[in-house]
């Protein structure tokens, strides 16, 4: 088997071809910076002895998506996880829109583009696993985090989509997406966001992805206080849940 990674030079992207080289199986990875692929890389022969191959990319970039789709179909790859990603944190007035706007070029455009190339394909064979990375954050309005809630609703929504297509056609293409609540990555120092509940760890996040993933879950909810979250909130007014989100968020900023 090989599977394609993008956002593999730091956090849930790297700890997940960890977990896929650690189960035998070779990996294409995928990231701006080419120099975090090169140790990724490296660890991941010297570990685990799978073929691995770097392909840098600047997602933000539809074209270079387009083309590396192209790059790699040659190689039938049988796990695409949907993995880059980025948040920007603030005020709606007061963030960066030039910053606002790449994230969303990146979790919305880039996410959208190479989903859908990769699922044409798995559906011409009727055979694969797409992984995507949403957020528990995807089930909630975001007040202070807006834009990077309202990207990753985008992700559930259309995950759950494809999904029930995929179901009503009997396709044995598996389609899942990984919701967790904070983790510990440099995407928590890099949106200046805080938690007062500890981050899990990113390898065990991975790793439980990857399982749930070939057991073919939908919803991947590693933390079961995140999950019992996303399915209470489902009983509670929007409203209310956009009150005590910012109320959480506004707190994070002051920390």
């Amino acid at each position: 088997m090989i599977a394609l990674v993008t956002g593999a030079s730091s956090g849930i992207g790297r700890d997940i071809a960890r977990s896929l080289a650690k189960h035998g199986i070779n990996v294409i990875i995928t990231a701006r910076r080419r120099d975090r692929l090169e140790e990724l890389k490296a660890e991941l022969i010297r570990e685990y002895g799978v073929k691995v191959q770097i392909i840098a990319a600047d997602l933000s970039d539809t074209k270079q998506c387009i083309e590396l789709h192209r790059r790699v179909k040659k190689y039938g790859i049988d796990i695409f996880v949907n993995n880059a990603g980025f948040g920007e944190f603030g005020e709606f007035t007061e963030s960066d829109l030039n910053r606002e706007l790449e994230m969303l070029d990146v979790n919305v455009k880039a996410f959208h583009t190479l989903f859908k190339l990769f699922l044409q394909d798995f559906k011409k064979r009727d055979y694969g696993f797409i992984l995507n990375t949403a957020s528990s954050a995807g089930f909630l309005p975001g007040p202070f985090f807006s834009s990077y809630y309202a990207s990753k609703a985008y992700v559930v929504r259309m995950t759950q989509a494809i999904h029930e297509e995929l179901r009503r056609e009997h396709s044995k293409v598996s389609v899942s997406m990984l919701c967790p609540g904070p983790v510990q990555t440099e995407f928590l120092d890099k949106a200046r966001v805080t938690f007062s509940m500890p981050p899990q760890s990113s390898s065990y996040v991975a790793e439980y992805a990857v399982r749930q993933m070939f057991a073919g879950e939908l919803t991947i909810v590693p933390d079961p206080v995140t999950k019992a979250g996303i399915y209470l909130g489902k009983l509670v007014p929007d409203f209310i849940l956009a009150f005590f989100a910012g109320y959480i968020q506004n707190k994070r900023e002051r920390l």
